[in-house]
């Protein structure tokens, strides 16, 4: 048997992040959700469904790999919004030749079927048909730790860092770059340095409460604090004198500088100056201009209110800060209310917290927004790309375009 690892119907509740990737594409801790399945089912083969408009920049970004393309033997379907444990395997079994569906609660969380079975769906409608099979298969409810909201994967973080540590180190660092004279260890046996890492003079990292890892090339300058649990990804760089607060993964290739908590930011991000940002997503290709900041606590206390598929809903959370998109930017001194989501490719300036809710390929700020020009957005990206030597494909250009067209809307609606 192999698996497959299928978006269900939820994807838009993890916009805008969700908007250029599909939602097992998202990191949680030190690895993304897809990461976390496959690593519970070591060796196996899989496949991979999404969105019909993300295909194309799948296929090219996963080599080899099957996308969008029925399996041709027994499979075992997962949904891609569990965030996989260790025994995720013993949970839903692969080897079994019993067809059957495993819900928690409401949500599919898998469908173990006979390639006869499969013979009879349509690949372009793979959910909808995992749906009406499941209503005449066997059903077992299992415990599944599962994201519904993007904020989700923001709550897990700090223990998806401990479980994807004890997973990649069994449990106890090492230090394989380069540590100079001055920096203090808390807790090292749960520090891992990985190699032609560099640690500056004057540096902590903490342990204490939960591991660091902290991946190959990766440069730490003097007197920056890092607390556990933390990820820090191949190729980075912390700037000195920042503080990394616990529950903060940091991707590959990202600069990062000033004041973070609580935070995911994917790969290739900077947020280089003074500034704090906590209980926040970053997107990838993101760039935070000096002083920027967030909050993520409101003054009365009270739960933050978040606008989720045109509805404002309440996100029951005390804690929650920015959410933004892929290669959006912001401007010196930009300030960000408590729950503002920005879309994909948009840039906020000026004085003042701009919107709660800002569309993809919007311009502007408190003052106002225009509508940010697709080609202009599209050569801004391709020199960031450059800058980081790598290529802007045609189809990156043609995910700008379906981004552009399917969120056109809600910059027209814009009141």
């Amino acid at each position: 048997m192999r698996i497959c690892i299928f978006e269900d119907n939820t994807f838009s509740n993890f916009y805008p992040l969700s908007l250029s990737r599909p939602v097992y594409e998202l990191a949680c801790g030190i690895s993304t959700l897809r990461e976390k399945m496959l690593a519970a089912y070591p060796g196996v083969s899989y496949s991979l469904q999404c969105r019909n408009y993300l295909a194309e920049i799948m296929c090219e970004e996963n080599p080899g790999v099957e996308i969008n393309k029925l399996p041709h033997e027994d499979t075992l379907f997962i949904n891609g919004r569990i965030i996989a444990f260790k025994d995720l395997g013993e949970r839903l079994k692969l080897k079994d030749d019993a067809q059957k569906v495993f819900r928690c609660g409401s949500m599919i969380a898998a469908v173990r079927l006979s390639f006869g079975t499969l013979s009879s769906i349509n690949s372009g409608d793979l959910y909808d048909s995992l749906q009406k099979i499941a209503q005449s298969l066997p059903q077992e409810e299992v415990e599944i730790i599962k994201a519904d909201f993007i904020w989700d994967l923001i709550s897990f973080n700090g223990k998806e860092i401990v479980n994807d540590f004890v997973r990649l180190t069994g449990g106890r660092g090492s230090r394989e770059g380069k540590i100079y004279d001055g920096v203090t260890f808390v807790n090292d046996d749960m520090i891992h340095i990985g190699e032609d890492s560099q640690i500056k003079p004057g540096v902590v990292i903490d342990a204490e409460n939960g591991p660091v890892y902290i991946g190959k090339n990766v440069k730490v300058f003097p007197n920056a604090v890092i607390i556990g649990p933390a990820y820090i990804g191949d190729g980075s760089f912390i700037k000195a004198g920042a503080t990394i607060y616990e529950n903060t993964s940091i991707g590959k290739i990202c600069k990062i500088g000033g004041e973070v908590e609580d935070a995911v930011i994917l790969p290739f991000s900077n947020k280089q100056h003074s500034g704090f940002i906590g209980h926040a997503y970053l997107g990838s290709w993101v760039n935070l201009g000096a002083d920027t900041n967030c909050s993520d606590l409101k003054n009365n206390y009270s739960t933050i209110r978040a606008t989720v598929n045109g509805k404002e809903i309440d996100t029951g959370l005390q804690f929650l800060g920015l959410i933004t998109g892929d290669h959006s930017k912001t401007a010196i001194n930009t300030m960000f209310n408590t729950g503002t989501f920005v879309g994909f490719s948009s840039n906020i300036f000026g004085s003042g917290f701009p919107d709660k809710y800002i569309p993809s390929f919007s311009w502007g700020g408190s003052d106002g927004f225009t509508e940010y020009e697709i080609n202009k957005s599209i050569q801004a990206a391709e020199k960031v790309l450059n800058r980081r030597k790598v290529e802007m494909t045609p189809a990156a250009v043609k995910l700008f375009h379906d981004i552009f067209n399917l969120t056109k809307d809600e910059r027209t609606n814009r009141t």
